[in-house]
């Protein structure tokens, strides 16, 4: 995925870390309205692989 979309998608983590998730929500929309499709699978892979980053706890392994 492009580094564009990477640094959206931390920035969406650190703002639901931050309790504030519609600010989150709407950066993490703007980054897959951005995508193309063969971007998506990368990012639901990422977004799997990276669940604690937006909890702020370790993920279940």
């Amino acid at each position: 995925m492009r580094p564009a979309i990477r640094s959206a998608l931390e920035h969406s983590a650190s703002l639901t870390r931050r309790n504030r998730l519609v600010d989150a929500v709407a950066v993490a929309e703007a980054a897959f309205n951005e995508a193309t499709d063969d971007e998506h699978p990368e990012i639901r892979q990422w977004l799997t692989d990276h669940a604690d980053d937006f909890t702020g706890e370790d993920a279940p392994r």
